[in-house]
């Protein structure tokens, strides 16, 4: 564990990377997201986002703040903001 008592690295993320199959007809969407330090904020973000109706993957990088989104249909971005403020982040917009 780092100093901090935090599960990430220096880089400020717990995780190496993620699934990047594409689906056929999926729709993606990249969202800028500010506030997420750790692999715990991406966990919560990913979390609420999934939780969206048509939300097949969700990738969050804390690092970068970037936060990909793979749906089935394009996303209201109002029920974006929704599901990123319910995890305790704000939406900055669209990528």
């Amino acid at each position: 564990m780092a100093e901090n008592g935090s599960c990430c690295t220096p880089e400020g993320s717990c995780h190496t990377g993620g699934d990047t199959a594409v689906e056929v007809g999926a729709v993606t969407a990249t969202y800028k997201v500010s506030g997420m330090t750790c692999g715990h904020c991406e966990g919560a973000v990913s979390s609420e986002i999934g939780e969206i109706a048509g939300v097949s993957s969700v990738q969050a990088v804390a690092a970068t703040g970037l936060v990909t989104v793979t749906s089935k249909a394009p996303l209201d971005e109002a029920a974006v903001r929704a599901a990123i403020d319910e995890a305790g982040y704000e939406l900055v917009g669209q990528a």
